[in-house]
């Protein structure tokens, strides 16, 4: 008993030992779990920041390629715009150099050619020229109310009626609107020279003008008037005057003495004008080719006259009062 009792205590004691040892080997465990679980969160820790630090560094290094890529670009197209822009101010220059020889040149030219004009207009003859009334290719048209006989005979058939119009124009008041009649009042001497131009030169001749346009188309339009109420749409009236401000008063004149509008002048229609006469010429043989009469009306400022537009039916040309020949500072 008293053996037994001695070694109670030693064996509670190993006891408690061996408890106090198994405690303390789970501590350590438990200790070393957490150490080791540390651990690995750190290494965990660690992964993470080591990834995240290699994005921002990959994502850096794009940026960065895609700045220097742009300013590469850039660079390159400051380069193309002054290369653009060294074309165009060499070029301009290139081409303002090449206008000013070019127009040196025709200035040069055109000195030369005007100097070459002065020097023919001062041997230009200005000599009356003998003009021969040859017959016209119409005159045997008995279609056309023109009978075979003499020029100062071609309205023969017609005298009677025509002077009857005539007398119209100087005795009735101009009452009418209607396009083509004569608007304006015929004085005297006009009636003689449209009665001379009619009975006495056949339709074909030269008349001295009044020494004013104005009156001179007025006598025209009086013809183109009775030449109207004689042929009616057959004929055509054609105006010959070498110079557009001549061509514009007769045309204005033309357009108050008989009512007309600008539609009523024109290349097919109406009263032709013309500054050319190889112009005039060419319309009038179409016109006779149609069947129709063309009536030549020729200004008085005209200097030449060529004799081709002879061969036609009716011809009437103003010639100064003095001279064969109109000085441009007598038109009033």
């Amino acid at each position: 008993m008293d053996k037994i009792s001695e070694h109670l205590p030693e064996k509670l004691h190993n006891n408690h030992n061996r408890k106090r040892d198994h405690a303390e080997n789970k501590v350590a465990q438990s200790e070393l779990i957490l150490k080791e679980e540390k651990i690995d969160n750190n290494k965990v820790t660690n992964d993470i920041f080591v990834t995240s630090s290699s994005l921002f560094k990959l994502a850096l290094n794009e940026l960065q390629e895609r700045r220097d890529q742009l300013q590469s670009e850039i660079k390159e197209l400051e380069e193309r715009r002054e290369r653009i822009h060294n074309e165009i101010t060499k070029n301009s220059l290139t081409q303002s150099d090449a206008i000013a020889r070019k127009l040196k040149g025709f200035q040069t030219y055109l000195t030369g050619a005007l100097q070459d004009l002065a020097a023919s207009a001062e041997h230009i003859e200005l000599g009356a020229q003998t003009l021969k009334i040859q017959p016209s290719s119409l005159d045997q048209n008995i279609q056309l109310r023109m009978p075979t006989q003499t020029a100062a005979g071609a309205f023969a058939a017609e005298e009677n009626f025509l002077r009857q119009q005539l007398r119209k124009l100087v005795n009735e008041p101009i009452m009418q609107n209607d396009a083509w009649k004569l608007h304006r009042h015929l004085d005297q001497s006009s009636l003689l020279l449209v009665e001379d131009w009619f009975f006495n030169q056949g339709g074909r001749g030269a008349q001295e003008s009044y020494g004013s346009r104005s009156q001179d188309i007025l006598a025209a339009a009086a013809i183109v008037s009775t030449l109207g109420e004689l042929y009616g749409d057959r004929f055509q009236t054609l105006v010959l005057a070498g110079r557009p401000e001549h061509l514009g008063e007769w045309r204005r004149g033309l357009q108050d003495c008989l009512g007309l509008t600008r539609k009523d002048f024109g290349p097919n229609n109406g009263i032709m004008l013309f500054e050319r006469v190889d112009s005039l010429i060419e319309r009038a043989d179409r016109l006779e080719q149609q069947r129709e009469l063309p009536f030549i009306i020729v200004d008085v400022a005209e200097k030449r006259i060529n004799t081709s537009i002879l061969k036609f039916p009716f011809m009437l040309v103003f010639t100064n009062r003095n001279s064969e020949f109109f000085e441009e500072d007598e038109l009033l």
